[in-house]
Protein backbone atom coordinates (compact mmCIF):
# COMPACT_ATOMS: atom_id res chain seq x y z
CA UNK A 1 0.00 0.00 0.00
CA UNK A 2 2.02 3.44 -0.88
CA UNK A 3 0.57 5.15 1.92
CA UNK A 4 2.25 2.12 4.41
CA UNK A 5 5.45 4.95 5.46
CA UNK A 6 3.00 7.97 5.75
CA UNK A 7 0.58 6.26 8.08
CA UNK A 8 3.62 5.00 10.41
CA UNK A 9 5.04 8.64 10.50
CA UNK A 10 1.83 9.73 11.79
CA UNK A 11 1.90 6.54 14.46
CA UNK A 12 5.32 7.17 15.34
CA UNK A 13 5.19 11.03 15.64
CA UNK A 14 4.54 12.99 18.80
CA UNK A 15 1.57 14.91 18.96
CA UNK A 16 2.40 18.74 17.77
CA UNK A 17 4.99 17.10 15.76
CA UNK A 18 5.90 17.76 11.71
CA UNK A 19 5.66 15.87 9.17
CA UNK A 20 7.71 16.34 5.75
CA UNK A 21 7.08 14.76 2.98
CA UNK A 22 9.49 15.44 -0.12
CA UNK A 23 8.93 11.90 -2.12
CA UNK A 24 7.35 11.30 -4.70
CA UNK A 25 3.84 11.18 -4.85
CA UNK A 26 2.61 10.93 -8.19
CA UNK A 27 -0.96 12.30 -9.36
CA UNK A 28 -1.64 9.09 -10.98
CA UNK A 29 -0.26 5.85 -11.69
CA UNK A 30 -2.17 3.67 -14.56
CA UNK A 31 0.28 0.54 -13.16
CA UNK A 32 -0.57 1.17 -9.65
CA UNK A 33 -0.79 -1.42 -7.34
CA UNK A 34 -4.74 -0.37 -6.27
CA UNK A 35 -7.55 1.46 -7.66
CA UNK A 36 -6.79 4.89 -5.95
CA UNK A 37 -2.95 4.69 -6.81
CA UNK A 38 -4.06 4.37 -10.38
CA UNK A 39 -5.54 8.00 -9.74
CA UNK A 40 -2.99 9.12 -7.40
CA UNK A 41 -5.14 8.61 -4.39
CA UNK A 42 -3.30 7.49 -1.03
CA UNK A 43 -5.33 5.70 1.82
CA UNK A 44 -3.96 8.47 4.70
CA UNK A 45 -5.09 8.06 7.99
CA UNK A 46 -5.64 11.95 8.45
CA UNK A 47 -7.93 11.52 11.49
CA UNK A 48 -4.85 10.36 13.40
CA UNK A 49 -2.49 13.07 12.01
CA UNK A 50 -5.24 15.90 12.77
CA UNK A 51 -5.87 14.35 16.27
CA UNK A 52 -2.49 14.41 17.08
CA UNK A 53 -2.03 17.85 16.05
CA UNK A 54 0.57 16.79 13.07
CA UNK A 55 2.35 19.73 10.74
CA UNK A 56 2.36 18.34 7.02
CA UNK A 57 5.07 20.29 4.53
CA UNK A 58 4.67 18.67 0.84
CA UNK A 59 6.75 19.20 -1.59
CA UNK A 60 9.80 18.75 -4.07
CA UNK A 61 12.73 19.02 -2.45
CA UNK A 62 13.55 22.88 -3.33
CA UNK A 63 17.06 21.40 -5.66
CA UNK A 64 17.84 25.24 -7.08
CA UNK A 65 18.17 26.49 -3.27
CA UNK A 66 21.28 24.11 -3.26
CA UNK A 67 22.37 24.06 -6.96
CA UNK A 68 25.26 27.24 -6.54
CA UNK A 69 27.11 25.60 -3.33
CA UNK A 70 27.02 22.43 -4.71
CA UNK A 71 28.12 22.89 -8.08
CA UNK A 72 30.83 25.40 -6.85
CA UNK A 73 31.81 22.23 -3.92
CA UNK A 74 32.01 19.74 -7.15
CA UNK A 75 34.39 22.12 -9.24
CA UNK A 76 36.31 22.56 -6.32
CA UNK A 77 37.02 18.74 -5.04
CA UNK A 78 35.21 19.15 -2.13
CA UNK A 79 32.55 16.49 -2.99
CA UNK A 80 33.22 13.84 -5.35
CA UNK A 81 29.62 13.09 -6.76
CA UNK A 82 29.88 10.32 -8.72
CA UNK A 83 31.70 8.31 -5.95
CA UNK A 84 29.04 9.26 -3.27
CA UNK A 85 26.27 7.70 -5.22
CA UNK A 86 27.98 4.88 -6.61
CA UNK A 87 27.43 6.06 -10.10
CA UNK A 88 28.42 3.28 -12.83
CA UNK A 89 28.53 3.82 -16.53
CA UNK A 90 27.09 1.08 -18.43
CA UNK A 91 26.79 0.84 -22.38
CA UNK A 92 23.07 1.80 -23.81
CA UNK A 93 22.39 -2.12 -24.38
CA UNK A 94 23.10 -2.92 -20.62
CA UNK A 95 20.46 -0.47 -19.67
CA UNK A 96 17.49 -2.43 -19.77
CA UNK A 97 19.36 -4.94 -17.13
CA UNK A 98 20.61 -1.01 -14.81
CA UNK A 99 16.81 -0.40 -15.10
CA UNK A 100 16.06 -3.56 -13.44
CA UNK A 101 18.61 -3.43 -11.24
CA UNK A 102 18.30 0.05 -10.07
CA UNK A 103 14.25 -0.77 -9.45
CA UNK A 104 15.20 -4.07 -7.26
CA UNK A 105 17.41 -1.79 -4.51
CA UNK A 106 20.72 -1.48 -6.08
CA UNK A 107 22.89 1.11 -4.30
CA UNK A 108 23.99 2.49 -7.63
CA UNK A 109 23.20 5.07 -10.27
CA UNK A 110 23.46 3.99 -13.49
CA UNK A 111 24.64 6.24 -16.24
CA UNK A 112 24.12 5.62 -20.08
CA UNK A 113 27.15 5.74 -21.70
CA UNK A 114 26.43 4.36 -25.05
CA UNK A 115 29.80 5.48 -26.94
CA UNK A 116 32.17 4.58 -24.20
CA UNK A 117 33.52 7.79 -23.15
CA UNK A 118 32.62 8.31 -19.93
CA UNK A 119 34.13 4.84 -18.81
CA UNK A 120 37.49 5.71 -20.91
CA UNK A 121 37.92 8.57 -17.88
CA UNK A 122 37.12 6.59 -15.34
Amino acid sequence: MPATVLNSLMEITRAGGAIGIPGLYVTGDPGGVDEAAKVGSLSLRLGLGWAKSHSFVTGQCPVMKYNRNLMMAILHDRVQIAKNVNATAIPLDQAPQGYQDFDSGAAKKYVLDPHGMVRSKG
